[in-house]
């Protein structure tokens, strides 16, 4: 139980990737808090999954987009659970287009949760962390895609490459009051946000040829990177991007 006594937020932790995450730090005794822009059915069967998993925690809702709701998710945080030790940065979105075509309604959009949104939450929790003094750990839920291009997805690419600037800029601005900042690159994980690429067998053959261990990621493969990341066995890691994608980066060339 390495988590043991610690509070981990994770926002968009309603699905995917983030309820992964979510339940995986409860296994290692964190408390949770599960943060999505609604209080819908699907948070709570996170928390359900977490109570599962031995632990506690609660449902929050908010529009990570914005910075006002953003401090209001933090303080309502440490309300109900008495401190946030560790954020998980998780909520993303993203939109295709071609790059001639993109509006700036959807630009905003994905600016907006995956860049402002991580930005603020973050900056939240550390005056949080501040306050008490005794430090604290950010993790990102970046993608491959903070490093490597996405033709028809500019606005998601420019997301995450900013992503990555902001968490090695943190990871030395932050140090002196005993924050880590690291980042975690998830590759083709088996998510929602994948639903309509794993139901086109040719596009999902031409991806699975790009990935050396031949297998789309779970999101289990990227909590227990989380897991990692957020514990003490990871003590010296800060400002690094962990990229969890089957050795997809270094192997992928565009079909």
């Amino acid at each position: 139980m390495r988590l043991q006594g610690k509070v981990a937020l994770v926002t968009g932790s309603g699905q995917g990737i983030g309820r992964a995450i979510a339940v995986r730090l409860a296994q290692d005794g964190a408390r949770v808090v599960v943060e999505d822009r609604e209080n819908t059915a699907a948070a709570e069967q996170t928390l359900a999954l977490v109570r599962e998993a031995g632990s506690e925690g609660c449902v929050l809702s908010g529009d990570i987009a914005d910075a006002a709701a953003d401090r209001r998710v933090i303080a309502q945080a440490v309300q109900a659970m008495g401190r946030v030790d560790i954020l998980v940065n998780n909520a993303g979105i993203e939109r295709r287009a071609p790059f001639v075509e993109v509006t700036q309604a959807d630009y905003d959009a994905v600016l907006g949760v995956n860049l402002r949104g991580a930005f603020f939450v973050t900056q939240a929790f550390v005056r949080h962390v501040a306050e008490r003094g005794d430090g604290g750990v950010v993790v990102n839920v970046s993608s491959v895609h903070e490093e490597l291009p996405f033709p028809h997805f500019a606005s998601y690419a420019a997301s995450k490459g900013g992503l990555k600037m902001l968490m090695r800029d943190l990871a030395i601005e932050l140090a002196p009051l005993g924050i880590r900042v690291n980042n975690i690159a998830p590759g083709a994980i088996q998510t929602p946000i994948n639903a309509a690429l794993m139901a086109q067998p040719e596009k999902l053959a031409a991806l699975m040829g790009n990935i050396p261990l031949k297998r789309l990621g779970t999101p289990e493969d990227v909590a227990n990177a989380a897991a990692f990341l957020v514990s003490d066995e990871a003590a010296y890691i800060t400002g690094t991007t962990l990229y969890v994608d089957g050795g997809l980066l270094w192997n992928y060339a565009e079909q």
